[in-house]
């Protein structure tokens, strides 16, 4: 297992419960292929630059350990999300 950061950005125009759902349903799917060792939830920021035409986005930052192959899935749904604005991966070997 290697460890991973992952910070993704939610389109403001979601309620605050999906968001919270959203949220939820990503930290399940890591714990399910792997092991989450924190998440953090940074909040509505203003985006450097327009993203699909949104000044701001909702960022969340994970911690976890997976097998190599898991953060292609992940990434995968990252892009099947309409709701996510941008994602990253790191490696943090």
């Amino acid at each position: 297992m290697r460890k991973y950061e992952c910070v993704y950005i939610i389109s403001p125009t979601l309620e605050e419960e999906q968001v919270k759902a959203m949220v939820e349903r990503f930290n399940n799917l890591v714990s399910q292929n792997g092991e989450l060792e924190s998440t953090e939830e940074w909040g509505r920021k203003k985006l450097a630059y327009e993203v699909q035409d949104q000044k701001e986005g909702y960022y969340v930052l994970m911690n976890f350990s997976a097998n190599p192959d898991f953060p292609a899935e992940l990434e995968r749904n990252f892009k099947i999300t309409e709701e996510v604005l941008k994602y990253l991966i790191v490696s943090k070997e």
